[in-house]
């Protein structure tokens, strides 16, 4: 697959110093696609399509409803409802026409297996049911610039040596991006350039967890009266940064600066 580079955005969020670079860009990025989805760009007939075929998730459409645009947010829910309505009619008939069907078969038949059970009757007509409420046009618009921000961030470690070293004096990033990140190393890098890339983020992620179990334990610490009068030191916000570094970032401070 060939990837368009973007190299500033990596970069800006390698700046931002913050817990996880690839959690700040994405995040941006999510805010961004929110607000194209509200704009005139959800007007194009190709965005509108895959608006209306996919829609959105539970969390994506909390963020439209937030944003506080209800006619933006009507608009796009009155296509994308008559087309799962079409969708959603042919099969809660299947569904029907599947429980009826097995309700009516023979014990002696669901015993010899020449009727499946409700169950298994059901199963590919739940399925339908189930993929109607799985898509959503910005998880996949997001995991598609992922994956291209995720080559750019290799081309940058490999070519940039200011961008190598800004990242091996980083934070290192939360889990999940660590594993998309070894996931991607072993296509992007060498055998050499791969050892050498996983002692880094290996290093980068042992100290970022000893210090979030200092800052975490201190922070408990802060609510004894014997340590009232101590400085809190860097653990006021340790909660929402042990939970953003084990899951990636989903509470307190945004990621990235509004700008």
């Amino acid at each position: 697959m060939n990837y368009h580079l973007d190299t500033i955005p990596v970069w800006d969020s390698m700046k931002l110093d913050g817990e996880c670079l690839l959690c700040s860009l994405r995040r941006k990025m999510e805010v961004g696609e929110v607000d194209r989805f509200l704009g005139a760009s959800v007007m194009e007939p190709d965005t509108r399509i895959q608006v209306n075929k996919k829609g959105f998730c539970r969390h994506h459409q909390e963020m439209l409803f937030a944003v506080d645009n209800r006619l933006g947010h009507a608009l796009m829910l009155e296509s994308h409802l008559a087309e799962t309505r079409a969708r959603l009619a042919k099969t809660l008939k299947g569904m029907k026409q599947s429980a009826k069907g097995a309700s009516q078969a023979s014990l002696v038949d669901r015993l010899s297996g020449k009727a499946p059970s409700p169950k298994k009757a059901l199963e590919n007509d739940l399925r339908d049911l189930e993929k109607i409420t799985e898509t959503c046009v910005v998880c996949d618009s997001i995991n598609e610039n992922m994956a291209r921000y995720l080559h750019t961030f290799f081309h940058l470690y490999k070519n940039e040596s200011d961008f190598r070293r800004a990242f091996a004096a980083g934070k290192g990033v939360c889990l999940p991006h660590a594993a998309e990140l070894m996931r991607f190393a072993p296509q992007e890098l060498n055998s050499k350039e791969l050892a050498e890339f996983t002692d880094t983020l290996v290093r980068l992620e042992t100290e970022a967890f000893d210090r979030m179990q200092e800052e975490i334990s201190w922070f408990i610490k802060k609510f004894d009266y014997r340590f009232a009068s101590e400085p809190w030191k860097n653990s006021r916000d340790a909660v929402e940064r042990s939970v953003n570094k084990l899951r990636g970032w989903c509470i307190g401070q945004e990621p990235y600066p509004k700008e």
